[in-house]
């Protein structure tokens, strides 16, 4: 049979269809893996800029990435779920290579992702851990019972317990994140363990009586929230005592804390602010703690989980299985996901200059 210029030039074509297609499918059909290199689009989704530390990791993120020769995308879904989603899937559509992605609502996320699955762009879980589906390939974040950890173990020390120094009892108030929030569940988890015997023991009693989680979280750890919820534990619990400890889980629910307590009469030489703890060392507390009002933060160095974010998607971009050091604590509940942790540090007046202004982290003219 007589081959035509026309007849190869066909079969040419057909013969680049199947191997397209085999591109896409991969080998025995399974999902394609996006990898590319330097000139690769980094989509980063952050749940919302009303918190400064969000503005910070989103804006040391693309930074990092531009460094090494990504594009990014970046944008915020100002704690609407589904807005984040709708900006998930825009990035998906255009062709991003790897997603970094902080969930508003970690259960959310799944069909979105499975879209990225599909699409072959792996998914860096940020912070918060994404729930409830296989398509996400690490997790970077920080110790999260360890963060607990320092908070209670703070209060206890404060309160002259851990010595032995003071017998109590001393009346805390406990208060956790948001009930979509995965580390909300890891923050308290650390903090309970420290308090719980001494709670058992009686020398720490919790007024109010609510000590189980469901009863003390704060949706989208919004600080109005937990300001509501602290003027009516002063009205229902504190009008013969006063408060000596309140576990705050994060520096906005803490301003709302003190706000309430305040309003209510604290902050005087009679009544002095209880201990109050926080975290993210956000300027706004740091200043706070200064003045005396709130007590303590947690630093969590972002500058260090974007780093470590952008290595793991470098690795990945480039066929490398990136840095972990965590394989086994945390379940999504479809699968175990390889974490790299980093460790906080607890701050207060006598080390925020050390810590936060002298490694750079915030400016000296900031808390001014």
């Amino acid at each position: 049979m007589r081959i035509t210029r026309a007849t190869a030039a066909a079969t040419a074509v057909a013969l680049s269809l199947v191997l397209a297609a085999c591109g896409q499918n991969g080998e025995g059909g399974g999902k394609q893996e996006k990898k590319g290199g330097k000139g690769s689009t980094v989509g980063i989704a952050m749940p919302t800029k009303s918190s400064e530390r969000w503005i910070a990791d989103g804006r040391n993120m693309a930074a990092e990435f531009e460094k090494l020769g990504y594009k990014t995308d970046l944008q915020y879904g100002e704690d609407d779920v589904d807005q984040q989603v709708s900006q998930i899937e825009n990035m998906i559509t255009k062709g991003v290579d790897v997603l970094v992605v902080a969930a508003i609502d970690g259960r959310a996320l799944g069909d979105v992702l499975h879209q990225a699955g599909e699409q072959g762009v792996r998914v860096i879980s940020y912070d918060r851990l994404i729930l409830g589906t296989e398509d996400v390939a690490y997790y970077a974040s920080f110790d999260n019972e360890k963060v607990g950890e320092l908070q209670a173990g703070y209060i206890v020390e404060k309160l002259g317990l851990k010595d032995g120094s003071a017998e109590g009892p001393f009346n805390v108030e406990l208060f956790a994140g948001s009930p979509d929030d995965n580390n909300t569940r890891y923050f308290f988890s650390g903090a309970w363990k420290v308090l719980k015997p001494y709670i058992d023991g009686k020398q720490i009693v919790v007024r109010s009586k609510q000590t189980r989680l469901d009863q003390i979280t704060t949706l989208r750890w919004d600080g109005g929230a937990a300001q509501r919820r602290m003027d009516d534990l002063l009205t229902s619990a504190y009008s013969s005592a006063d408060v000596d400890a309140v576990l705050s889980p994060y520096d906005g629910i803490s301003i709302g804390v003190i706000s309430a307590l305040k309003s209510d009469g604290y902050g005087t030489a009679a009544k002095p602010y209880p201990v109050v703890t926080g975290q993210d060392a956000e300027v706004a507390s740091v200043k706070s703690i200064i003045a005396g009002q709130q007590t303590q933060t947690v630093y969590k160095d972002t500058r260090a989980l974007a780093k470590q974010a952008v290595q793991m998607a470098d690795a990945v971009l480039n066929g490398k299985k990136p840095e972990v050091n965590d394989t086994t604590t945390y379940d999504n509940e479809k699968k175990v996901v390889p974490a790299f942790l980093l460790d906080p540090v607890s701050v207060d007046r006598s080390n925020y200059r050390a810590t936060l202004v002298d490694s750079g982290y915030i400016k000296e003219s900031d808390l001014t």
